[in-house]
Protein backbone atom coordinates (compact mmCIF):
# COMPACT_ATOMS: atom_id res chain seq x y z
CA UNK A 1 0.00 0.00 0.00
CA UNK A 2 1.14 3.20 -1.12
CA UNK A 3 0.14 6.52 -0.01
CA UNK A 4 0.33 9.72 -1.71
CA UNK A 5 -0.73 13.75 -1.10
CA UNK A 6 -2.23 15.12 -4.18
CA UNK A 7 -3.89 17.99 -5.81
CA UNK A 8 -4.40 21.35 -4.49
CA UNK A 9 -2.26 20.84 -1.16
CA UNK A 10 0.85 19.80 -3.45
CA UNK A 11 0.04 22.29 -5.75
CA UNK A 12 -0.12 25.02 -2.84
CA UNK A 13 2.33 23.78 -1.31
CA UNK A 14 5.17 24.40 -4.43
CA UNK A 15 3.90 27.98 -4.66
CA UNK A 16 4.46 28.57 -1.09
CA UNK A 17 0.66 29.43 -0.32
CA UNK A 18 -1.11 28.31 2.61
CA UNK A 19 -2.38 24.70 2.56
CA UNK A 20 -6.36 24.49 3.43
CA UNK A 21 -6.91 21.23 2.75
CA UNK A 22 -5.27 17.88 1.87
CA UNK A 23 -6.89 15.00 0.14
CA UNK A 24 -5.01 12.10 -0.27
CA UNK A 25 -4.69 9.03 -2.77
CA UNK A 26 -3.77 5.35 -2.16
CA UNK A 27 -2.68 2.40 -4.30
CA UNK A 28 -1.99 -0.82 -3.74
CA UNK A 29 -5.23 -0.80 -1.66
CA UNK A 30 -8.65 -2.34 -1.66
CA UNK A 31 -12.16 -0.89 0.00
CA UNK A 32 -11.56 -3.45 2.51
CA UNK A 33 -8.45 -3.37 3.56
CA UNK A 34 -9.06 0.57 4.40
CA UNK A 35 -11.96 -0.48 6.13
CA UNK A 36 -9.55 -2.84 8.64
CA UNK A 37 -7.60 0.14 9.16
CA UNK A 38 -10.49 2.20 10.79
CA UNK A 39 -11.44 4.33 7.44
CA UNK A 40 -15.39 5.35 6.90
CA UNK A 41 -16.15 4.66 3.36
CA UNK A 42 -18.49 8.30 2.99
CA UNK A 43 -18.30 7.95 -1.32
CA UNK A 44 -21.30 5.55 -2.67
CA UNK A 45 -20.02 5.87 -6.66
CA UNK A 46 -15.90 6.66 -5.49
CA UNK A 47 -14.15 4.64 -3.45
CA UNK A 48 -13.39 7.68 -0.71
CA UNK A 49 -12.88 7.60 2.70
CA UNK A 50 -12.14 9.65 6.12
CA UNK A 51 -8.99 9.10 7.76
CA UNK A 52 -10.16 7.84 11.46
CA UNK A 53 -8.16 10.49 12.89
CA UNK A 54 -7.73 13.36 10.76
CA UNK A 55 -11.09 12.87 9.23
CA UNK A 56 -9.03 13.62 6.01
CA UNK A 57 -10.59 12.28 2.30
CA UNK A 58 -8.28 9.22 1.06
CA UNK A 59 -9.41 7.91 -2.04
CA UNK A 60 -8.53 4.80 -3.97
CA UNK A 61 -6.50 5.40 -6.55
CA UNK A 62 -8.81 4.82 -10.03
CA UNK A 63 -9.56 5.46 -13.08
CA UNK A 64 -12.69 7.13 -15.39
CA UNK A 65 -14.23 6.69 -19.16
CA UNK A 66 -16.86 8.75 -20.03
CA UNK A 67 -20.64 6.94 -20.33
CA UNK A 68 -22.98 9.86 -20.44
CA UNK A 69 -23.23 13.25 -20.82
CA UNK A 70 -22.13 15.75 -18.16
CA UNK A 71 -19.83 16.16 -15.24
CA UNK A 72 -21.79 12.81 -14.03
CA UNK A 73 -21.34 10.92 -16.93
CA UNK A 74 -18.12 8.42 -15.75
CA UNK A 75 -17.88 5.01 -14.83
CA UNK A 76 -14.78 4.92 -12.18
CA UNK A 77 -12.63 1.93 -11.75
CA UNK A 78 -10.54 1.07 -8.65
CA UNK A 79 -7.80 -1.90 -7.88
CA UNK A 80 -4.48 -2.63 -6.19
CA UNK A 81 -3.08 -2.13 -9.82
CA UNK A 82 -4.19 1.08 -10.54
CA UNK A 83 -1.14 3.08 -10.53
CA UNK A 84 -0.71 7.17 -8.90
CA UNK A 85 0.46 7.84 -12.72
CA UNK A 86 -3.07 6.75 -13.83
CA UNK A 87 -5.06 8.17 -11.16
CA UNK A 88 -3.33 11.22 -12.13
CA UNK A 89 -3.90 11.55 -15.77
CA UNK A 90 -7.93 11.80 -14.98
CA UNK A 91 -7.18 14.93 -13.28
CA UNK A 92 -8.46 18.31 -14.57
CA UNK A 93 -4.94 20.49 -15.16
CA UNK A 94 -1.13 19.63 -14.76
CA UNK A 95 -0.48 21.68 -11.71
CA UNK A 96 -3.22 19.72 -9.86
CA UNK A 97 -1.57 16.42 -10.97
CA UNK A 98 1.08 16.52 -8.52
CA UNK A 99 1.65 13.80 -6.02
CA UNK A 100 3.89 13.63 -2.95
CA UNK A 101 5.59 10.42 -1.07
CA UNK A 102 5.42 10.65 2.23
CA UNK A 103 8.95 11.01 2.67
CA UNK A 104 8.94 14.19 0.46
CA UNK A 105 9.10 12.88 -3.11
CA UNK A 106 7.12 14.61 -5.98
CA UNK A 107 5.63 12.53 -8.56
CA UNK A 108 5.35 14.71 -11.56
CA UNK A 109 4.59 12.84 -14.65
CA UNK A 110 2.74 15.45 -16.30
CA UNK A 111 5.03 18.50 -15.89
CA UNK A 112 2.80 20.56 -13.64
CA UNK A 113 6.24 21.71 -11.65
CA UNK A 114 6.98 22.94 -14.93
CA UNK A 115 3.58 24.65 -15.67
CA UNK A 116 4.43 26.14 -11.83
CA UNK A 117 7.26 27.52 -12.95
CA UNK A 118 5.80 29.45 -16.46
CA UNK A 119 2.47 30.30 -14.26
CA UNK A 120 0.16 27.99 -17.05
CA UNK A 121 -3.30 26.46 -16.04
CA UNK A 122 -2.42 24.11 -18.87
CA UNK A 123 -4.94 20.73 -19.19
CA UNK A 124 -3.45 17.55 -18.60
CA UNK A 125 -5.01 15.49 -21.19
CA UNK A 126 -8.18 15.88 -24.11
CA UNK A 127 -10.21 14.09 -21.66
CA UNK A 128 -10.29 17.18 -19.84
CA UNK A 129 -13.74 18.29 -22.25
CA UNK A 130 -15.29 15.45 -20.92
CA UNK A 131 -15.98 17.23 -17.50
CA UNK A 132 -17.99 20.68 -18.44
CA UNK A 133 -17.74 21.58 -15.02
CA UNK A 134 -13.45 21.67 -15.37
CA UNK A 135 -14.44 24.73 -17.34
CA UNK A 136 -15.55 26.42 -14.30
CA UNK A 137 -13.09 25.36 -12.36
CA UNK A 138 -9.84 26.28 -14.71
CA UNK A 139 -11.90 30.35 -14.62
CA UNK A 140 -12.14 29.92 -11.25
CA UNK A 141 -8.01 29.04 -10.62
CA UNK A 142 -7.79 31.66 -12.62
CA UNK A 143 -9.33 34.34 -10.53
CA UNK A 144 -7.57 32.73 -7.41
CA UNK A 145 -4.01 32.64 -8.97
CA UNK A 146 -3.92 36.12 -10.84
CA UNK A 147 -1.91 37.36 -8.30
CA UNK A 148 0.83 34.40 -8.78
CA UNK A 149 0.56 35.60 -12.55
CA UNK A 150 -1.19 32.58 -13.86
CA UNK A 151 -2.94 32.23 -17.05
CA UNK A 152 -4.35 30.14 -19.43
CA UNK A 153 -2.61 27.86 -21.84
CA UNK A 154 -3.87 28.30 -25.38
CA UNK A 155 -4.12 25.49 -25.97
CA UNK A 156 -6.56 25.02 -23.11
CA UNK A 157 -8.21 27.70 -24.20
CA UNK A 158 -8.68 26.59 -27.25
CA UNK A 159 -10.27 23.29 -25.67
CA UNK A 160 -12.98 25.37 -23.65
CA UNK A 161 -13.97 27.19 -26.70
CA UNK A 162 -14.71 23.42 -27.76
CA UNK A 163 -16.37 22.60 -24.93
CA UNK A 164 -18.67 25.57 -25.64
CA UNK A 165 -19.58 24.54 -28.68
CA UNK A 166 -20.76 21.11 -28.06
CA UNK A 167 -23.37 22.45 -25.39
CA UNK A 168 -22.40 20.10 -22.41
CA UNK A 169 -22.49 22.96 -20.26
CA UNK A 170 -25.83 23.03 -20.26
CA UNK A 171 -25.86 19.45 -18.05
CA UNK A 172 -23.60 21.59 -14.97
CA UNK A 173 -26.27 22.13 -12.07
CA UNK A 174 -27.28 25.49 -11.11
CA UNK A 175 -25.73 24.91 -7.55
CA UNK A 176 -22.62 23.67 -8.60
CA UNK A 177 -22.55 26.75 -11.28
CA UNK A 178 -22.86 28.78 -8.24
CA UNK A 179 -20.80 26.90 -5.64
CA UNK A 180 -17.46 27.62 -8.45
CA UNK A 181 -19.34 31.34 -8.78
CA UNK A 182 -19.33 31.77 -5.19
CA UNK A 183 -15.49 30.72 -5.14
CA UNK A 184 -14.31 32.76 -7.79
CA UNK A 185 -16.11 35.86 -6.01
CA UNK A 186 -14.10 35.19 -2.90
CA UNK A 187 -11.00 35.51 -4.87
CA UNK A 188 -8.43 37.89 -4.95
CA UNK A 189 -9.46 38.95 -8.85
CA UNK A 190 -12.66 37.71 -9.20
CA UNK A 191 -13.05 39.79 -12.28
CA UNK A 192 -10.95 37.41 -14.37
CA UNK A 193 -13.16 34.65 -13.58
CA UNK A 194 -16.13 36.33 -15.53
CA UNK A 195 -13.56 37.51 -17.82
CA UNK A 196 -12.55 33.91 -18.59
CA UNK A 197 -15.95 32.54 -19.21
CA UNK A 198 -16.89 35.80 -21.51
CA UNK A 199 -13.23 34.77 -23.87
CA UNK A 200 -14.61 31.43 -24.04
CA UNK A 201 -18.51 31.40 -24.91
CA UNK A 202 -19.75 30.29 -21.21
CA UNK A 203 -21.18 33.52 -19.79
CA UNK A 204 -23.52 33.68 -22.91
CA UNK A 205 -25.12 30.12 -21.73
CA UNK A 206 -24.43 30.36 -17.82
CA UNK A 207 -24.62 33.81 -17.17
CA UNK A 208 -26.53 35.76 -20.46
CA UNK A 209 -27.82 39.12 -18.03
CA UNK A 210 -24.56 39.75 -17.68
CA UNK A 211 -23.13 38.41 -21.31
CA UNK A 212 -25.49 41.59 -22.73
CA UNK A 213 -23.63 43.97 -20.35
CA UNK A 214 -21.04 43.69 -23.55
CA UNK A 215 -23.30 44.56 -26.15
CA UNK A 216 -24.03 47.96 -24.95
CA UNK A 217 -21.75 50.93 -25.44
CA UNK A 218 -22.42 54.52 -24.30
CA UNK A 219 -21.02 57.88 -24.45
CA UNK A 220 -20.21 59.84 -21.60
CA UNK A 221 -20.96 63.71 -21.63
CA UNK A 222 -17.02 64.27 -22.89
CA UNK A 223 -17.98 62.17 -25.84
CA UNK A 224 -15.99 58.92 -24.43
CA UNK A 225 -17.78 55.69 -25.25
CA UNK A 226 -17.65 53.07 -22.24
CA UNK A 227 -18.31 49.03 -22.86
CA UNK A 228 -20.61 48.56 -19.93
CA UNK A 229 -19.50 45.08 -19.85
CA UNK A 230 -15.70 45.90 -19.51
CA UNK A 231 -16.70 48.95 -16.96
CA UNK A 232 -18.73 46.29 -14.98
CA UNK A 233 -15.66 43.62 -14.81
CA UNK A 234 -13.41 46.90 -13.77
CA UNK A 235 -15.71 47.80 -11.35
CA UNK A 236 -15.43 44.55 -9.77
CA UNK A 237 -11.63 44.89 -9.46
CA UNK A 238 -12.09 47.83 -8.05
CA UNK A 239 -14.84 46.95 -5.35
CA UNK A 240 -12.54 43.46 -4.05
CA UNK A 241 -9.59 45.96 -3.66
CA UNK A 242 -12.15 47.80 -1.36
CA UNK A 243 -14.00 44.56 0.65
CA UNK A 244 -13.80 41.05 1.18
CA UNK A 245 -17.92 41.09 1.32
CA UNK A 246 -19.26 38.39 -1.61
CA UNK A 247 -22.60 39.97 -1.04
CA UNK A 248 -21.27 43.52 -1.82
CA UNK A 249 -19.19 41.87 -4.30
CA UNK A 250 -21.84 40.58 -6.03
CA UNK A 251 -24.83 43.36 -6.32
CA UNK A 252 -21.39 45.35 -8.04
CA UNK A 253 -22.01 42.66 -10.96
CA UNK A 254 -25.18 43.78 -10.92
CA UNK A 255 -25.38 47.23 -10.72
CA UNK A 256 -26.00 48.51 -14.08
CA UNK A 257 -28.49 46.05 -15.19
CA UNK A 258 -30.61 48.35 -15.66
CA UNK A 259 -28.98 49.79 -18.88
CA UNK A 260 -29.40 46.24 -20.71
CA UNK A 261 -32.47 46.91 -22.59
CA UNK A 262 -31.95 50.92 -23.09
CA UNK A 263 -31.98 52.01 -26.43
CA UNK A 264 -30.33 55.51 -25.64
CA UNK A 265 -26.53 56.05 -26.07
CA UNK A 266 -26.03 58.77 -24.33
CA UNK A 267 -25.58 58.54 -20.68
CA UNK A 268 -26.31 61.42 -19.61
CA UNK A 269 -29.81 61.89 -20.87
CA UNK A 270 -30.37 57.93 -19.82
CA UNK A 271 -32.92 56.99 -17.48
CA UNK A 272 -32.23 53.84 -15.76
CA UNK A 273 -34.95 51.23 -15.81
CA UNK A 274 -34.86 50.75 -12.58
CA UNK A 275 -37.45 48.04 -12.59
CA UNK A 276 -36.34 46.50 -15.63
CA UNK A 277 -33.00 45.98 -13.68
CA UNK A 278 -34.58 44.48 -10.62
CA UNK A 279 -36.50 41.87 -12.99
CA UNK A 280 -33.12 40.79 -14.39
CA UNK A 281 -31.70 40.32 -11.08
CA UNK A 282 -34.63 38.37 -9.68
CA UNK A 283 -34.42 35.91 -12.82
CA UNK A 284 -30.92 35.57 -12.74
CA UNK A 285 -30.62 34.83 -8.89
CA UNK A 286 -33.75 32.85 -9.15
CA UNK A 287 -32.52 30.95 -11.96
CA UNK A 288 -28.98 30.07 -9.98
CA UNK A 289 -30.51 29.58 -6.79
CA UNK A 290 -28.38 32.66 -5.44
CA UNK A 291 -29.03 33.60 -1.89
CA UNK A 292 -31.81 36.04 -0.70
CA UNK A 293 -29.14 38.18 0.56
CA UNK A 294 -27.51 39.13 -2.10
CA UNK A 295 -30.59 39.65 -4.34
CA UNK A 296 -31.76 41.90 -1.91
CA UNK A 297 -28.08 43.43 -1.67
CA UNK A 298 -28.34 43.89 -6.11
CA UNK A 299 -31.83 45.32 -6.22
CA UNK A 300 -31.51 47.71 -3.64
CA UNK A 301 -28.24 48.91 -5.31
CA UNK A 302 -30.31 49.15 -8.74
CA UNK A 303 -32.50 51.27 -6.83
CA UNK A 304 -30.37 53.85 -4.93
CA UNK A 305 -26.74 53.42 -6.72
CA UNK A 306 -27.64 56.92 -9.16
CA UNK A 307 -28.90 58.90 -5.61
CA UNK A 308 -25.67 58.06 -3.87
CA UNK A 309 -24.25 59.75 -6.90
CA UNK A 310 -25.64 62.61 -6.77
CA UNK A 311 -25.73 62.88 -2.58
CA UNK A 312 -24.94 66.58 -2.37
CA UNK A 313 -28.01 67.51 -4.34
CA UNK A 314 -30.60 65.55 -2.58
CA UNK A 315 -32.59 67.21 0.35
CA UNK A 316 -32.18 65.77 4.37
CA UNK A 317 -35.74 64.18 3.62
CA UNK A 318 -35.26 62.39 0.55
CA UNK A 319 -31.74 61.14 2.54
CA UNK A 320 -33.54 59.35 5.28
CA UNK A 321 -36.23 58.24 3.14
CA UNK A 322 -33.57 56.21 1.83
CA UNK A 323 -32.32 55.33 4.77
CA UNK A 324 -35.39 53.79 5.60
CA UNK A 325 -36.12 52.08 2.34
CA UNK A 326 -32.44 50.67 3.10
CA UNK A 327 -33.59 49.04 6.41
CA UNK A 328 -30.38 50.63 7.47
CA UNK A 329 -31.35 51.06 10.93
CA UNK A 330 -31.97 47.32 11.83
CA UNK A 331 -29.12 46.40 8.90
CA UNK A 332 -26.19 49.31 9.15
CA UNK A 333 -23.95 47.53 7.29
CA UNK A 334 -25.70 48.04 4.19
CA UNK A 335 -25.19 51.59 3.83
CA UNK A 336 -20.85 50.78 3.71
CA UNK A 337 -21.94 47.83 1.31
CA UNK A 338 -24.01 50.37 -1.23
CA UNK A 339 -21.14 53.19 -0.90
CA UNK A 340 -18.85 50.61 -1.40
CA UNK A 341 -20.40 49.75 -4.79
CA UNK A 342 -21.17 53.24 -6.12
CA UNK A 343 -17.35 54.14 -5.33
CA UNK A 344 -16.39 51.22 -7.53
CA UNK A 345 -18.58 52.20 -9.98
CA UNK A 346 -16.85 55.68 -10.35
CA UNK A 347 -13.81 54.43 -10.07
CA UNK A 348 -14.89 51.82 -13.01
CA UNK A 349 -13.73 53.55 -15.55
CA UNK A 350 -9.86 53.24 -17.38
CA UNK A 351 -8.23 56.54 -15.99
CA UNK A 352 -10.60 56.77 -13.24
CA UNK A 353 -9.06 54.01 -10.87
CA UNK A 354 -7.79 55.77 -8.56
CA UNK A 355 -10.01 59.04 -8.02
CA UNK A 356 -11.13 60.03 -4.96
CA UNK A 357 -15.15 59.60 -3.96
CA UNK A 358 -16.61 61.96 -1.85
CA UNK A 359 -20.03 60.90 -1.69
CA UNK A 360 -18.65 57.91 0.69
CA UNK A 361 -17.77 59.72 3.25
CA UNK A 362 -20.77 62.12 2.96
CA UNK A 363 -23.55 59.48 2.98
CA UNK A 364 -21.89 57.54 5.82
CA UNK A 365 -21.93 61.28 8.13
CA UNK A 366 -25.21 61.92 6.88
CA UNK A 367 -26.31 58.12 8.47
CA UNK A 368 -23.72 58.43 11.54
CA UNK A 369 -25.61 61.83 12.22
CA UNK A 370 -29.48 60.61 11.57
CA UNK A 371 -28.56 58.01 14.28
CA UNK A 372 -27.66 60.47 16.94
CA UNK A 373 -31.54 60.61 17.24
CA UNK A 374 -32.84 58.70 20.41
CA UNK A 375 -35.93 56.86 19.72
CA UNK A 376 -36.04 56.52 24.00
CA UNK A 377 -36.52 60.16 24.19
CA UNK A 378 -39.22 60.10 21.82
CA UNK A 379 -40.52 57.18 23.60
CA UNK A 380 -40.21 58.81 27.35
CA UNK A 381 -42.01 61.83 25.58
CA UNK A 382 -45.23 60.13 25.09
CA UNK A 383 -45.20 59.43 21.47
CA UNK A 384 -47.18 55.82 20.84
CA UNK A 385 -48.02 53.38 18.09
CA UNK A 386 -46.96 55.36 14.38
CA UNK A 387 -46.46 58.49 16.33
CA UNK A 388 -43.53 57.00 17.03
CA UNK A 389 -42.45 56.00 13.78
CA UNK A 390 -43.22 59.93 12.62
CA UNK A 391 -41.56 61.64 15.10
CA UNK A 392 -38.44 59.73 14.70
CA UNK A 393 -38.62 60.31 10.90
CA UNK A 394 -39.24 63.97 11.46
CA UNK A 395 -36.39 64.64 14.31
CA UNK A 396 -33.93 63.15 11.43
CA UNK A 397 -34.46 65.47 9.05
CA UNK A 398 -34.57 67.87 11.45
CA UNK A 399 -30.17 66.74 12.63
CA UNK A 400 -29.82 65.95 9.16
CA UNK A 401 -31.44 69.41 7.86
CA UNK A 402 -29.00 71.78 10.42
CA UNK A 403 -26.07 69.64 9.88
CA UNK A 404 -26.54 69.60 6.24
CA UNK A 405 -26.49 73.45 6.29
CA UNK A 406 -23.15 73.56 8.19
CA UNK A 407 -21.40 71.53 5.20
CA UNK A 408 -23.54 73.58 1.95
Amino acid sequence: MNIYLVGGAVRDHLLKLPISDRDWVVSGATTNDLIKLGFQQIGKDFPVFLHPKTHEEYALARTERKIGIGYTGFSCYSAPNITIEEDLLRRDLTINAIAQTKDGKIIDPYHGKEDIKNRLLRHVSDAFTEDPLRLLRVARFAAQLSKQKFTIANETKLLMKKMVDKNELSAISVERVWEETKKALQSSSPEIYFHVLYNCGALAILFPEINQLFNINILTKLGNKINIGIHTLLTLKISALLTNNIETRFATICHDFSKILTKSKQMYNYYNDINMGILLIETMCNRLRIPNNMKELSKLVIRFNQQIHQINKLTPKIIIDIFNKLDSWRKPYRINQLVIVCESDARGIIGKEHITYPQAKLIISAFQIAQQVSIKNIIEQGNKGIHIKNEITKQRIKVLTNWWKQIF
